[in-house]
């Protein structure tokens, strides 16, 4: 599984950028742009939302609850700072997707009385997509939090996110997650569409 997070380049714009990410095989999207107005958002949004259809991807929202509804993507992301996922489930129904942000076992746990579809785990190693960034967790950090959220009885499906790059992928599997977020490292490849699918059949081969 492997999920795709708009991150400003230099290189593209957000829709170039979904575009190979698409293109290479992504099925799921996540659009974040940190410090826009709503109209802003709406309007890169309305860019991508007609690829992401004609390519069956899924698409969340970073935060923006109200946006996702009035857009009718399939859901949000929402942070340590964001609406609290309970609100976000009452607000926008049961089919909606929505996923939070996690950096300890102990981040994870209160999830499991709640009615979320993934948690994003990081970060993998430092990062500078994120302004204010958690603990550096590692290979090792990871095995351990997989390890006591599944002995505590927690299923949730759960991402690993943060300067994650191919050479990464089979380590990272390992530990328990069930799937990679990937930002930079699709951006900044030489070929990201090629790239992308290079992500995907390292994850598929990590799955066997």
């Amino acid at each position: 599984m492997l999920m795709f997070i708009t991150h400003p380049s230099d290189r593209y714009s957000i829709a170039e950028e979904v575009q190979m990410a698409l293109e290479g095989g992504c099925k799921w999207i996540q659009l974040r742009l940190k410090d826009v107005t709503d109209e802003e958002f709406r309007q890169t949004a309305l860019e991508i939302i007609p690829m992401c259809k004609e390519q069956e991807a899924f698409l969340v929202f970073d935060d923006r609850v109200e946006l996702a509804m009035e857009m009718g993507v399939h859901g949000v992301h929402l942070g340590k700072d964001d609406m609290n996922p309970r609100e976000a489930r009452d607000v926008m129904g049961a089919e909606a997707i929505i996923g939070v942000t996690a950096n300890t076992a102990d981040g994870i746990l209160p999830y499991k009385t709640m009615d979320v579809d993934y948690v994003g785990l990081g970060p993998f190693r430092f990062t500078t997509t994120k302004a204010k960034l958690s603990p550096v967790l590692g290979l090792e950090g990871y095995r351990e939090i997989v390890k006591s959220v599944r002995e505590a009885g927690v299923t949730l499906p759960i991402v690993a996110i943060g300067g994650i790059t191919l050479e990464d992928i089979p380590g990272i599997m390992a530990t328990g997650v069930n799937g990679v977020a990937v930002s930079g490292a699709i951006i900044n490849a030489s070929d990201p569409v090629e790239y992308t699918r290079m992500l995907i059949s390292a994850l598929n081969t990590s799955h066997n």
